[in-house]
């Protein structure tokens, strides 16, 4: 079996290509080294373990000799998993949109041997079609440019990088942004909202929880109920549709239509968190019982298949089982009545808009596919009315067929699960367990949270006190980025609003003080992405901008407000002050987009509040 020396490695990612034919080294001196020696480009291929794209990409071009052997001919050719390094995700994804207008991944990258980019995109098939040229033929026109008109790459690469480096600049203002820019973050997400399906924009749909939790601040605030009714109908939504997982808990990574019907089915820590978290304060705000049950639902999925038995927490499981995506999450109609009897089977094939022809087209065809994403037009409690049935018997039934179903799907191959535990993301999880122990009364949340605050203290933390990353087969390792320190110090802030330890403060406190040693600018303010220790890239990324996961800059915003009322020291509040001044002119553009720091602003504006949700 043909290896490279990615089978060193810990990540899952790198090591999903550890038998390729492409010879692939991890991001390192070494690779640039032999870039150097051979007087090659680096061929820089960025995904991480769950990706779909990233896996057809593999499979076209990555596992196949001619392409394999043209990679290797032109590039010296690196592999990074973006959730251990995103840092280079970040530099590189920002050349990436400057280039092309758009991002995702696989993120292909050219570089020369001094890292600066010459060319960026994301997925590239293996051969070339209309209108779009293949990887192979990539190759080729590389290697003859290289070899014969270098200078003309060295020109775009320095080009590149200049503007690469404007990506990561700001426009700071005079004043500090008040209470008139929420108003205009509300009214923009209006703007956007879509009223029939809920969420915002068009396909595809994201959850956006710091644009609920949000909304469910200004509302609090303000009693404006467009804010509320946003939510909820998007929460209801969501809670309905194919992107939760009806049968074993959880939401998927994203929606691909505009009725949250066809998911893309991987599923991501961070959301389960995030997610959780907003349901969480819709559930305070309203009492709705459907919005604590998703979250408690939520943290049974979570704690029953993406948490290690020490405590920390999972990263993501695979959309793809079998080489397809979605197999495991699927269902015909024949299977339904197999396993569910026909009396059961038509009534949930019914409820669950089970067909025989499935419910949805292939994206390339539009053909039906025969397979089913189990999911709700309406909550069972509508349901219960039209069946002229009790509410709590329908739910009770569904209970019984829910579980014969998930045993049922026990016994398909399971997606990949990617077992590396990182500490931004457990930060996260931390924090939403927390949230859930002190708005549910729960103290198994509590407990759970608590041990994988634990867990980083023991495993996650270098001797001088600070951060690492990412820990996976009894290896701790990888700097930690501003990302790491600002999601744990939420986790250990709403840890200690959830039970008054003084313990979780103090370590919150040291390492607050830690970030801001470590990542911020002294010259202009913000934190960077990286320390002041860390390889030097062509940028250093300094980043606000809230997408599927909220910037460090911003959560760091809310916890600076948090630490100067809970400790009741001005320094945390001065710095805070900071941060608003520094982003002010880049918010106020299109406020919508930094919804994360749009949260902070409402802590700050509530100057007697008492409620410090985040």
């Amino acid at each position: 079996m043909v290896t490279n020396r990615l089978v060193h490695e810990k990540s899952p990612y790198l090591l999903q290509h550890a038998h390729n034919p492409v010879d692939w080294y991890p991001w390192g001196d070494e690779a640039f080294r032999k870039a150097e020696e051979e007087d090659k480009p680096i061929f820089l291929s960025v995904g991480y373990a769950t990706c779909h794209w990233c896996h057809v990409m593999e499979k076209e071009s990555f596992e196949d000799e001619e392409a394999a052997r043209h990679l290797n001919e032109t590039f010296v050719c690196i592999k990074v998993d973006r959730e251990e390094r995103a840092d280079i995700d970040s530099v590189y994804m920002a050349a990436c949109q400057l280039l092309t207008g758009r991002g995702g991944w696989p993120l292909t990258v050219f570089l020369g041997p001094d890292k600066k980019p010459f060319f960026a995109g994301t997925y590239i098939p293996k051969t070339s079609d209309i209108g779009r040229t293949g990887l192979v033929d990539i190759c080729r026109q590389v290697k003859t440019i290289w070899e014969n008109d270098r200078q003309r790459l060295i020109a775009t690469a320095d080009e590149i990088a200049g503007h690469v480096g404007t990506a990561f600049q700001f426009a700071p203002a005079d004043e500090q942004l008040g209470a008139g820019i929420l108003d205009a973050t509300c009214e923009e997400l209006a703007g956007a909202f879509d009223e029939r399906y809920g969420g915002f924009g068009g396909a595809p749909k994201f959850p956006t929880p710091h644009r609920m939790i949000f909304l469910l601040k200004y509302h609090q605030r303000m009693g404006d109920e467009k804010a509320l009714l946003m939510v909820e109908k998007t929460l209801q939504a969501m809670r309905l549709g194919g992107i939760w997982d009806h049968v074993g808990f959880g939401f998927h990574r994203y929606s691909t239509d505009t009725f949250w019907l066809l998911p893309h089915f991987e599923k991501m820590l961070y959301d389960q968190a995030l997610v959780a978290m907003a349901y969480l304060e819709a559930y305070r705000l309203t009492k709705n019982p459907l919005y604590a049950s998703t979250a408690e639902e939520i943290f049974t999925y979570v704690l029953r298949d993406m948490t290690s038995e020490a405590g920390g927490f999972y990263t993501a499981e695979d959309a793809d089982s079998e080489g397809e995506e979605g197999k495991f999450y699927v269902w015909t109609a024949r299977e339904f009545k197999e396993l569910l009897g026909d009396e059961q089977g038509d009534l949930w094939l019914r409820l669950l808009n089970i067909s025989p022809d499935g419910n949805f087209a292939d994206e390339a065809t539009g053909r039906r596919t025969g397979v089913n994403i189990p999911h709700l037009t309406r909550p069972l409690a509508r349901w219960a009315e039209d069946l002229d049935m009790e509410e709590a018997e329908l739910a009770e039934q569904w209970e019984k067929t829910r579980a014969t179903l998930f045993q049922a799907r026990k016994q398909r191959v399971p997606p990949l699960k990617d077992d590396k535990i990182l500490t931004d993301w457990n930060g996260l999880m931390i924090a939403a367990l927390a949230k859930g122990a002190r708005i549910l009364g729960n103290d198994l949340y509590a407990e759970a949270s608590r041990r994988a605050a634990s867990f980083i203290t023991r495993h996650l933390t270098d001797e001088s006190g600070g951060l690492l990353h990412r820990f996976r087969d009894r290896q701790a390792g990888i700097a930690a980025t501003a990302n790491d320190y600002a999601f744990y110090v939420h986790g250990l802030l709403e840890l200690f609003r959830a039970t008054a330890e003084p313990d979780f403060l103090s370590t919150a406190v040291n390492v607050q003080e830690q970030m801001i040693e470590r990542f911020w600018d002294r010259e202009h303010g913000g934190f960077y992405l990286t320390a002041d220790t860390a390889e030097k890239l062509p940028a250093r990324p300094k980043e606000l901008y809230d997408g599927a996961t909220p910037s460090a800059n911003s959560v760091a915003f809310s916890n600076l407000l948090h630490l100067s009322r809970l400790t009741g020291e001005a320094k945390w509040q001065d710095t805070a002050g900071k941060l608003n001044r520094l982003f002010a002119g880049t918010v106020t553009r299109s406020p919508s987009a930094f919804a994360q720091f749009m949260i902070g602003l409402e802590c700050s504006v509530e100057q007697l509040g008492t409620d410090l949700t985040i």
